[in-house]
């Protein structure tokens, strides 16, 4: 498996954020998102290859008992099912964080975190034709979101550049015919700095407030910054 980076931190995002986690980051991605926070695990996927032999044991170096498969896109890396049974069968609580393109097909998970694409992240389509078609193709599979929701405990995580954002994922909940509470929706400021994402916070709590979903920081931009390994 091509894997970009591992390492321990504290979760930065959703339900879980403040929790000590250990983050296996894969590369790459069949999304090409124009805010992505991550290009050398998907616009230009960087890393070395491992067995899932090798993470497993990067992962028992790490004291957090809470590990997060990411990306990338986690769910088109090869052997990820071997890898996911593998640390829950070591007793991890595993969170797998997805844009929910690819189905689960009964991969072990403890916590589906799932980042559909909005409008928002396609790439331009003048300077990126191949991939905005590609994208604009790919970003929203409300079947494969389903048969997420279906089968585990999820999350929703959508990235937030403006108000209108919000009535277009209202849009994409309704069509999956779930019975989606709130809040299991949460709702992120796109930033890749603190004061970007300060700015947006703003308006997004107080949206967040007015429509009863969970307004959700991003810690490790907080603490950190826009930083490999946080």
């Amino acid at each position: 498996m091509l894997i970009s980076e591992i390492f321990c931190s504290l979760q930065g995002e959703g339900e879980l954020t403040g929790v000590p986690s250990t983050f296996v980051r894969t590369s790459g991605c069949n999304l090409r998102c124009t805010w992505c926070d991550t290009p050398y695990a998907s616009w230009n996927p960087e890393g070395g290859t491992l067995s899932v032999d090798d993470i497993v044991a990067a992962v028992i170096r790490h004291p957090a008992r809470h590990v997060v498969l990411t990306g990338g896109e986690p769910m088109i890396a090869p052997h990820i099912r071997d890898l996911a049974r593998e640390l829950q069968q070591l007793g991890y609580h595993l969170t797998i964080e997805t844009a929910a393109t690819v189905a689960p097909d009964d991969i072990a998970c403890d916590l589906a975190s799932m980042s559909p694409k909005l409008l928002n992240s396609a790439p331009p389509a003048a300077q990126h034709p191949a991939w905005h078609k590609r994208h604009e193709a790919t970003r929203w599979q409300p079947d494969v979101v389903r048969a997420w929701v279906d089968a585990y405990d999820y999350q929703f995580k959508f990235v937030v550049t403006a108000p209108a954002d919000v009535d277009e994922l209202e849009g994409m909940i309704e069509k999956l015919d779930r019975d989606i509470p709130r809040h299991k929706i949460l709702l992120m400021p796109e930033a890749r700095s603190l004061e970007t994402m300060r700015d947006r916070a703003a308006w997004l709590a107080e949206l967040c407030k007015a429509r009863g979903y969970r307004y959700a920081h991003r810690l490790h931009i907080e603490l950190w910054g826009n930083k490999r390994g946080t």
